[in-house]
């Protein structure tokens, strides 16, 4: 075996190894809890449906490129091509808008109990189904191209605008086709991870102020509290940095893969290990 295809192979492997049971876990969890208590909190609900497209995400694109690495080839037909990229596309925009809306949930929950606040946390708290419900639907009327233009790997010759996927390939045919359908996912993205890291300043900055409150209190406990402000603070920041970071990397990959024609498949193999790490650093 190739030194490339052995450490893309690991890589691929890890991540199955890390997120595979790792998602299983909270999803049955979850389950658990469901039929024990018969009812599961608004949060719980965000949680579990992240675990879920995670772990849709993961076996969607990860274990084909594990299986690639391993020398299988020809797995998919054009057909299947078309299920396998779209539910791929799908579950990563889902990943990212749903812990968007984890990050919002938390942020509108912790908020001071103001009047109009009080109406819109009894509002997302009741509807975080139906939140959940119209952003698949927007996400799966977003993602078309990939059912019209993929198809399986062949050895014949394919536009300049093609992105070659594993085992399947994306001709888009043309330059508009090609930007268009990059430029869209790429905007929203930013929007909601945009609305994410401002909901998380939001939740360091009621944590900052409700340890400012607590002040007053007796010496002994100020350090206490202190600690466990500062801790709470310290980790949203991060893991939100983390998630940024890493983001950050998978979209400039993908903004500079439009700005080439006929990408090699190894950038977006880095794209496509780039997409399910991130999502499992949720804030």
């Amino acid at each position: 075996m190739e030194a490339k295809l052995l450490i893309k192979g690991i890589g691929f492997i890890i991540l199955m190894v890390v997120g595979i049971p790792g998602n299983t876990f909270i999803l049955f969890r979850f389950v658990h809890l469901r039929l024990k208590e018969k009812k599961l909190k608004p949060t719980h609900i965000i949680l579990m449906s992240l675990a879920f497209v995670n772990l849709i995400l993961i076996l969607s694109q990860v274990l084909l490129q594990v299986l690639e690495a391993l020398g299988m080839e020809d797995l998919l037909s054009d057909a299947g091509c078309k299920v396998v990229h779209y539910t791929y596309r799908v579950s990563r925009a889902m990943a990212i808008c749903i812990t968007g809306l984890l990050s919002c949930h938390q942020s509108i929950l912790i908020a001071p109990p103001q009047k109009h606040l009080i109406f819109l946390k009894q509002k997302v708290s009741n509807n975080v189904t139906w939140i959940i419900f119209v952003l698949f639907c927007l996400n799966v009327a977003l993602y078309p191209s990939r059912i019209i233009y993929g198809r399986a790997r062949r050895n014949v010759t394919v536009s300049l605008f093609t992105l070659h996927l594993v085992y399947c390939d994306c001709d888009f045919g043309n330059y508009a086709s090609y930007i268009l359908n990059g430029a869209f996912p790429v905007v929203r993205d930013v929007v909601v991870v945009g609305l994410m890291v401002l909901a998380s300043l939001y939740i360091v900055y009621i944590l900052l102020q409700h340890q400012k409150k607590l002040m007053g209190m007796r010496s002994s406990d100020k350090d206490n509290v202190k600690s466990v402000e500062y801790k709470a603070s310290r980790a949203v920041t991060l893991l939100v940095a983390l998630y940024v970071a890493l983001f950050g990397m998978d979209t400039s990959i993908w903004i500079y893969t439009l700005s080439l024609h006929n990408v090699s498949a190894d950038v977006n193999d880095a794209r496509i290990f780039l997409g399910p790490a991130f999502p499992q650093r949720n804030p």
